[in-house]
Order: structure tokens, then sequence, then C-alpha cells
């Protein structure tokens, strides 16, 4: 292997150059029309069915808004002026639909400018609570959903910073919520302070290899202003806006009641804290209270974990995934781990499942045991629940029916599958709420469940309703959509009431909400009325196509044609082609198909479907997987596979006769922003690439990226290989570089763009890179989004139309 170090030193060395200073700019009128296409609300249909809650918003944000201050703190970001997350997505505009009805009452006495979040529905389904965030904090709002009338509870005085800030008591008339404590001290502002001595970190000699989180607190400053972020005193708000103490100040984190109400389960963390690890694994306390806020037991504490066992089925050991039990009063129910949370360690079953019913002293009961690692359980009743288990090496699922009233009795195994095996999917228990308000299996009066699938298949698509004897795991098929021009989603079902809620839509029809009878056979009744607000793509030629890879893998791909484009012309476009590659243990999975031509042509902010409107190809969600069978790992031949999946796909389309293969770009966003790179560098299929937020030196992840368990030192060659900084010298293709400065994602440091890039132009490579002021992994700021599609257009005219384009972009 080459000295990586001093390749990495040199590289090093060059400055960022030939910087441009631009204003914001705006991408042209076809693709402006697009973007400003006004957003259609978020459906929430109460489980009642009484109630359709229509939530609006803007789909951006401003880069104003991304402006506002900003602490950064054990994996949070966090306004400090409003005590709210600082990239909170607000909602404006609230309207109440009755199901039945086709039009909706705006709700009365919103604030002026709501900023609205945290939704919490009352247990009996009347009301909606929810916060408003005013430029001094975060106030407490609720909703009348039968009058659709909004009133504010209290001031600007709750903290959302650990966010479960509003809980329901069980009467629905009051609500317990975090509020800013009387003490809080001022934050430090380090930009103003003198360092007094350096920050340290020491280890014992654990291993303690942990992924490279974001955002952490890195110093004691960050450690005292974390912790006074982090502190509330929990209160209880009654309807007519009384306030009383419930806890004294503490950093609460979650916050849960009991089925009957009777019973809250509190967690807080705990101190020290960590500079490796985000606040979700600091130290922990959980301690049961009754509803009057007096303390009953502490079930568990926890202390840091930093230095679990290496692997992503690694488990803590002790009790863990505390839970209430749903079709119990006041019953718990965790995990222990048998096998010390190693999953090297080989033994018959992974995890212990208990019960520990009130008062909670003492041991837990027994209660099953799972061959792969706990995931959860389904309540249905004294003598039946489903419970499920993963294990991530195998991709394997195992689903259960158990007896809770008698452990001795085995369990008997329904589902035994891969869970990458869409094909096969049984689909999700149905359930349904119970009289304590929480979600239980929905079982017909011969005690049959239901389940609900997405019905993927070699021929297509087609989401099934079923039901199941649970005495002899037989199913029935009651529904299977069949729809052949449109896509159907099942959402719900409601047996008692025979009610099956779906989502229909069509590449030109926007999603709607539809009731329709199963066993009566009724046919949808429409619910929602929503309006395609994309006139200008409606006509768009729209079909998933199937291809062959070298080695016989079925691949996939949806492709568009442009907009008023003939395909009998003959004429050859331009082409781009975006995809994401994903990792499997077997090609059957891998070579599924899953997309749906019918879905609705929805251009967002990262789409390249925008690109419809300007001349070019577009295959979109192009299949890139990548294969490791048996004891060999996806990434040991990643490269390789992933210039044959780009070459099956661009071999595809232009057999069909649609492209100019010599003009042909390639896109992707994080790890797809990698696998753009990794194409550019190691294959002569592009004409140009596009790389958002990508990470292209892995020697700066080394314990582990993506789907990849072994650390730097277990397979040096695998992150050398794969690594396209370490072959930026191979680099022929004109590449995009584009980044948020502020990324948070793990791995995905702005660093790593800015590096890359320096290395790129050292080596005389053609290559842009843009740094967006504010933004993090995902864009938000409609400035910024606006200015990076004006930038793609630019790069894909000037390298894919090559004359046609002048230095503003206009062809």
């Amino acid at each position: 292997m080459r000295n990586l170090f001093a390749i990495i030193a040199f590289l090093c060395l060059f400055p960022v150059a030939g910087q441009d200073q631009l204003e914001y700019q705006q991408p042209p009128e076809e693709i402006l029309e697009l973007v400003n296409a006004p957003l259609a609300p978020y459906v929430w249909l109460t489980d009642s069915g009484d109630y359709m809650v229509l939530l609006y918003r803007s789909a951006y944000k401003t880069i104003a808004e991304l402006s506002q201050p900003e602490l950064r703190l054990a994996g949070l970001r966090i306004n400090p002026m409003t005590n709210t997350g600082s990239r909170t997505t607000f909602y404006n505009n609230l309207e109440i639909q009755v199901p039945g009805e086709t039009t909706a009452r705006p709700v009365s006495g919103l604030p002026e400018e709501p900023r609205l979040s945290d939704f919490s529905l009352s247990p009996d389904q009347e009301k909606l609570a929810m916060t408003h965030t005013t430029d001094s904090g975060a106030e407490l709002w609720v909703v009348d959903l039968g009058s659709a009338m909004a009133r504010k509870l209290t001031g600007p005085d709750l903290n959302a910073n650990l966010r479960d800030v509003i809980n329901w008591f069980g009467d629905s008339q009051s609500l317990l919520v975090k509020s800013l404590p009387a003490d809080r001290k001022a934050l430090i502002d380090r930009s103003e302070k003198v360092p007094s001595g350096p920050t340290i970190a020491t280890n014992d000699g654990k291993k303690a290899q942990n992924r490279t989180y974001q955002d952490l607190i890195k110093n004691p400053d960050d450690a005292f202003n974390f912790e006074q972020l982090a502190r509330s005193e929990l209160r209880r708000v009654t309807l007519d806006g009384a306030v009383s103490d419930w806890l004294d100040a503490a950093m609460y984190r979650t916050i849960s009641f009991s089925p009957d109400g009777n019973y809250v389960m509190v967690v807080t963390v705990e101190k020290p804290f960590s500079y490796l690890v985000p606040y979700s694994r600091f130290p922990s306390r959980t301690a049961i209270y009754t509803r009057q806020g007096d303390l009953v037991r502490t079930v568990l504490e926890v202390p840091l974990i930093e230095d679990l066992p290496k692997g992503f089925m690694a488990e803590r050991t002790g009790m863990r995934d505390l839970s209430w039990r749903d079709d119990q009063p006041a019953t718990l129910v965790y995990a222990e781990a048998l096998d010390g949370g190693d999953p090297a360690v080989e033994v018959p079953f992974r995890d212990q499942v208990y019960t520990l019913e009130a008062p909670f002293d003492g041991p837990g009961k027994p209660l099953l045991k799972t061959r792969n690692r706990f995931s959860g359980i389904t309540w249905g009743t004294d003598k039946m629940a489903i419970a499920s288990d993963y294990w991530w090496n195998d991709r394997n699922t195992k689903t259960y029916l158990f007896n809770p009233s008698d452990p001795s009795e085995a369990p008997t195994l329904l589902f035994d599958r891969n869970y990458q095996d869409r094909y096969s999917d049984p689909g999700d228990f149905v359930t349904r709420r119970n009289e304590m308000n929480r979600q239980v299996l929905a079982l017909d009066r011969n005690g049959r469940a239901f389940l609900l699938g997405d019905g993927y298949s070699e021929e297509g698509q087609f989401p099934f309703l079923d039901r199941m004897d649970l005495e002899t795991a037989k199913t029935t098929r009651l529904y299977e959509s069949r729809l052949q021009d449109r896509k159907e989603t099942l959402i719900d079902y409601k047996p008692e009431k025979d009610e099956l809620v779906v989502q229909i839509e069509s590449p030109s029809d926007y999603p709607n909400y539809y009731s329709r009878s199963v066993v009566r056979r009724r046919g949808p009744e429409q619910l929602t009325f929503f309006e395609n607000p994309f006139k200008s793509l409606q006509e768009v030629h729209k079909e998933v196509i199937t291809y062959q890879r070298e080695d016989g893998l079925e691949l996939s791909g949806t492709l568009y044609l442009p907009v008023g484009y003939d395909p009998a012309s003959g004429e050859k476009k331009p082409m781009i082609l975006w995809a994401y590659p994903r990792e499997f243990k077997d090609k059957n999975s891998a070579s599924q198909n899953t997309q749906n031509p019918n879905e609705f042509t929805y251009p967002y902010w990262g789409s390249p479907i925008y690109w419809v409107a300007r001349g070019y190809v577009v295959l979109d969600d192009a299949a890139f997987p990548i294969i490791g069978e048996g004891e060999e790992q996806p990434n040991d031949s990643f490269r390789k596979q992933l210039v044959a999946n780009a070459r099956a796909a661009i071999d595809a389309v232009d057999a069909m006769g649609y492209i100019d293969r010599d003009r042909v770009a390639v896109g992707g966003h994080s790890y797809g922003a990698f696998m753009v790179a990794n194409l550019l560098s190691h294959s002569d299929l592009f004409a140009a690439g596009i790389a958002r937020s990508g990470a292209y030196n892995r020697t700066l992840t080394p314990f582990g990226f993506q789907s990849e368990e072994r650390n730097y030192w277990e397979a040096p060659e695998v992150y050398y290989t794969m690594s396209p900084f370490m072959h930026a010298d191979k680099m022929k293709t004109p590449l995009l570089l584009i980044h948020g400065e502020a990324d948070n994602n793990s791995g995905t440091y702005p660093m790593q763009s800015e590096r890359y890039f320096n290395a790129l132009k050292g080596l005389g490579a053609t290559v842009r890179l843009v740094m967006l002021p504010r933004e993090s992994h995902g864009y938000r700021a409609k400035e910024s989004i606006l200015h990076l599609l004006w930038e793609q257009d630019r790069w894909l005219e000037k390298y894919l139309k090559p004359g046609l384009a002048d230095p503003a972009g206009k062809r």
C-alpha cells in the first residue's frame, strides 16, 4: 500500500484557491416554476376516524432562519434564544376536516404568524396540543378539534431542547410539559473567553470504537452550556391555563405515561458527559413516578456508553428498551442481552425479554427468548402477542406468536426471512386503539389477525390485506390492489368497521386519501381532494425499466423522458443518472424491483426530475446493489460492482435509442456522492458528475461507515481502495462538489469535500466546490436550494450540451 499519511499530509498543504464570491442565484424559469409550486398539507387521520388534521407548511426555510443563533452540543442543534431545535420544521396553518366532507374548516384563534411543532393528540382524540415558537421561546397551545378553535395555555417558557416536550395526562384535561427552570444560569460565550487551560481526553485501555459523530461536546464550557440547556422543570398545565409544579429541575429526556395513566416513566440524562458520543449515550436514570409526581422506584441506572463491543448488533448489558405493555394497566417490558451484548459471542438465544408489574420491585418475570436481537412486541390479549427480532449480519428477521400468560409455552415461529427480500414480505400486523389509548393487535371476533403488505413481486406491486388464523398461521387474502394505471397504498384497516383507508395516485394525479369496504366490496370514497401542483410535468413519459448487469443480475430504474419529447423521433438526448448504492448479502434480494411507474411525479429539492423540463432524459433511483454473499462482504468488490451497475444502466437506455451515451452525467447525495466520485475515478462512462455532501476519504471514518463493520486496521485495503481521495490522480471528468457548511451527518464532515477539492485542484482536475452557508446534510433554505439548482443546471448545460450554453447558463 502507498504511504497514505505522506499523501494526506502533502495534499493538505494546498490552499483552496480560485474561489468565486457569488450572490445567491436562481435556476431557469422551467425549474423555478416547479420549485415554487405550493406544498400540499400533511394529513393526520385520528385513530377514532372522526377527524383529519391538515397541517400546512412552507417547503423551505429561509437563510435568515438558518442564521439564527445555534449551539451544537452532544449531537443536538439548539437555538438558545427559543429553547427549541434550531432545525425544527414548523407548520404555519391548520385545518380540520371530517371524513366524508369535501371541505376543511380553518382553525381559528391561531397566533398571528404560526410556527407550530411538537404536536400531541389527547387520549380522547378530541384535542391537539402543540408548541408555537416565538422570538423569545416556545408557548403551549391547544386546538379543540370539534370546534376548530385554538388557544394559548402558557407563555414562551417551554423547553424543547431535549424534545418530548408535551405529554397528556390520561384524563385529556391536563398536560405534563417541560418548562424552563427558574435557576438556569447564563450560558458561557467562548468567543469572548480567554482559555484557562487545555482540553484533555483520556482512556484507561478500554476499546471505544465509535462512529464519527458530529456536534459533540468538546470542552468543559460546552458541557456547562449543555447542562443548562437540557435542564427543565416538569409542570402540569390544565386546559384552563392553571400551572402547577410536578418535578424539580433535571435533564429530562423522555416521559411516558402508563396505559392506565397512573404512573409515569421518566428518563433523565446524568453525568459524566462525553466528548465521543451524543447525549443518547450519556449516563441515564429511569424512574417511575405516580401521576401526582411521587417517586415509586428507580428501575434503571445506565453508565456512560462509550465502549460497546464491535459490530452493528452490539448492545450494552443490563435492562434496555424499557416500555409499557400496551394491553396491561401498568407493566414494564424490557430486554437483556444473553451474549454480553457482543455479536461475536455464539449463543442459541441473543436476548431475554422480561415484564415487571407495578409496584416495580424485585426481578422481572421472564417472558420469552429471541434468536436474534429483540426489536419489539405487538400486544394482543393475555394469551396472544407478536414479537420480532432481527440480525443485521445475515439480514434475518423472525416473528413469533407467543402466550404472555405462560412463558413455558414455546413460541410459534410465524415468519423467518431475509428482511431485504421484499417479495416475501408478509406485511405488518394491523393494530387498533384499545380503551387505554394504546395500539394493540386488531383481531376479529374469531381471534384472527390482519396484515397490510406492500405487495412487491416480479409482476409488479400489488398491495394486499390478509387475514391470518393465528392457530394455523394460514392467511386468506381479503383484498389485493390490481389498479393498472394508478398506485394504491394501504394505510390502515379497521375490521370492526370494515374500513380500509388507502392512498391513490398516478404520475399526474396527486396522492389522495380514500376509504373503501373490503367485505362489503364498496368502492373507494374520496376523503381528500388535493390537486397536482406540477402541471408542466403531468404529460412527461415515465416508466420503470429493467435490465441486466454483466453477471446476469436483474436491475431496474425509473426512466423519465424530456417534456415534449417524441420517442419515435430518434433524437439522442443527454441523460442524468441518479443513484444511491445499497448493500445486500444475497443476489435474490438485490435483484428485486421495488419501483412503481404509477407513483406521482414529485420533484423535491434534491431530485434530478427538474431536468426533464430542460431537455434531459433522467434515470432516477437506478439500482446500484453491492453484494457480498457468504463470508465475502459487499465492500470487498465495491468498485467493480459500482462500475458494472453504471454500465448496465447506460447500456439499457442507450439500447432504447433515447440518449447520446457520450453525454451522460451521474449524480448522487451523501453515499451517492461517494459513488459518483468513485465512478468518475474508475470508469470513462460519464461526461460530468455532481456529488453532494459526500465523504471521500474513508481513513477519516476509521471505525466503520455506511454498512461497513470492519475498522480501518482490520481492512486497510478496503478503506484505501474505496476512497476517491486516494485516487484523485485518476480523476479526468468534470466534477461539481456541493456541501453544506454545517453538515451534521456522521462521517460527512464539510472537510471531506474541502480536502478532496484541494487534492483534485492540486492534481489538475476540472472541479468546482460550492459550500452552502448554514446548511446541514439536507438543505433547507430556499436561497440555498435555488442556488444549488442553478449550479447543477450550469454544470449540466456546460458539459452535456457543449456549445449550447453561455457563461450564465442560458441556452
